[in-house]
């Protein structure tokens, strides 16, 4: 292929992403997909002979970009997933041309990486030792990456090499969750070796946040029956409510018990950009470690998560291993991410993540997000002014939680309905919303991550809701 060849498709690929996003509000949030459209994706053969570029843009044209999951529409408001930074959507572009591995070595990746893992902890204000962090595909693998380093520390203490001897010396570890706490959390649990038997469930308040008096009656009863306490999870956000954790108090029980307070920001951590809300995140700073999703409310195009911790040396301790083939004598005292982590070659996630935050600024980002916390606000104000509908928390970020409450309907009949309706609104294509269970009830959440939303998404939310529910009861 000639550099011109590459230039002409290049230009056909910006100007079919460039109609694609320009289009997207007008377009459908989200339908199934045609079953014909689905075979042909399924079943389609392995190409004997290549195509040229042309032909594979126009089939992806066709045969892709008009099935979305929905998520860059300024109407989708289901689970925790953005639209795409443009910035982070070009950068993407010029980072796989690269197509470094981001391990280690001397090259512009590695350095940019060092330089957003500290922009990251800068926007959240967390505290950011030199290797205290780095990119990961997401929370789910930043959670891992931390826990672990929680479980060998607390080994350490207890006398036990576990990365030579395994869990088999120690008494069982013991950490402690919600009933909101994000699944990634117990499958990094099962993973790691603790067990999710292990893992305690600690009730919450009536504001869905983490009771710090359970969690210490909790400890007592564990230590009590010979078991190692060495876990705390808090939620800079719950899923389900966006609920944020009383870090302060949880933070000075940890110092005072000997835990390891981790704080899963995946979505939430960074609405503490938002004046507003800020205040809910006294004492985020203290935690020993944070994993979040710049994939999330900045809308870093997937995949891109990140894990900090306060203590670099404990990620070092829990994860280095150099053979002699990738011995580094120019790295530095830091050495290679790849000692940080559990992976080996890595991609390089940096670009996207640099391009998306120096392209709008901290201003920027504070600005967005605080557009969504008052647009989440009002939704809580018309879900709660709204005699057919009930708000089921209190909107503490960016997610509200609320149900039908279909008149006449009580019981396991209303709960039907409400698990019915976020397929049903779904379906209809102008809005897209998804469900979840709060305590023994079904629910709509509704997450607002995009800044382009504006007030009459809201209302026409509420009304397919509203119309759906008719629908489903006729």
């Amino acid at each position: 292929m000639t550099a011109e060849d590459f230039r002409t498709s290049a230009h056909a690929a910006a100007d079919l992403v460039t109609d694609y996003l320009a289009e997207l509000p007008a377009r459908p949030v989200w339908q199934p997909m045609d079953e014909a459209a689905r075979t042909a994706l399924l079943d389609g053969p392995l190409p004997a002979e290549g195509r040229p570029l042309d032909d594979l843009l126009a089939a992806i044209g066709r045969d892709v970009l008009p099935y979305p999951m929905g998520n860059g529409h300024p109407r989708f408001f289901g689970w925790v997933n953005s639209a795409p930074a443009p910035a982070g959507v070009l950068a993407t572009l010029v980072a796989s041309a690269m197509n470094p591995s981001s391990a280690g070595g001397d090259h512009a990746d590695v350095h940019l990486e060092r330089a957003v893992v500290r922009w990251i902890a800068e926007l959240v204000g967390f505290p950011h030792p030199a290797g205290g962090g780095l990119l990961t595909s997401g929370t789910s693998m930043a959670t891992i990456v931390c826990l672990a380093a929680a479980r060998d520390r607390a080994a350490r203490r207890a006398g036990v090499d576990v990365r030579a001897d395994g869990l088999a010396a120690l008494p069982p570890l013991v950490g402690y969750v919600t009933g909101e706490t994000h699944s990634c959390v117990r499958k990094a649990a099962e993973l790691l070796g603790l067990g999710s038997r292990h893992l305690r469930t600690v009730a919450t308040g009536p504001d869905g946040r983490l009771d710090p008096a359970e969690l210490r009656a909790a400890i007592e009863r564990d230590r009590a029956a010979g078991l190692l306490p060495f876990l705390a999870v808090a939620s800079a956000g719950t899923v389900g409510t966006g609920a944020v954790d009383p870090f302060e108090p949880i933070a000075d029980l940890c110092a005072e018990q000997g835990l390891w307070l981790h704080v899963d920001g995946a979505y939430g951590a960074f609405g503490r950009l938002d004046p507003a809300i800020a205040p809910r995140y006294a004492g985020l700073e203290r935690a020993d470690s944070l994993a979040l999703d710049p994939h999330k409310w900045l809308g870093v195009p997937v995949d891109c998560g990140c894990a900090l911790v306060r203590d670099a040396g404990e990620l070092r301790a829990t994860f280095s291993l150099v053979p002699s083939y990738l011995r580094d004598e120019t790295a530095g005292s830091l050495g290679w991410f790849s000692e940080y982590g559990t992976e080996q070659t890595r991609p390089f996630r940096a670009l996207k993540v640099w391009a998306t935050i120096a392209h709008r600024g901290r201003d920027g980002l504070r600005q967005d997000i605080a557009r969504c916390t008052a647009l989440a606000r009002k939704l809580g104000e018309l879900v709660a002014s709204d005699e057919e509908l009930e708000l089921l928390a209190e909107v503490q970020t960016s997610i509200v939680a609320f149900r039908h409450r279909a008149p006449g309907l009580d019981g396991p009949a209303l709960d039907a309905l409400n698990r019915e309706l976020p397929a049903a609104v779904q379906r209809r294509g102008r809005v897209f919303v998804t469900g979840a269970r709060l305590g023994e009830r079904e629910m709509l959440r509704a997450c607002l991550l995009n800044a382009a939303t504006t007030e009459d998404d809201l209302r026409l939310l509420l009304a397919e809701v509203k119309a759906a529910a008719r629908e489903l009861r006729s």
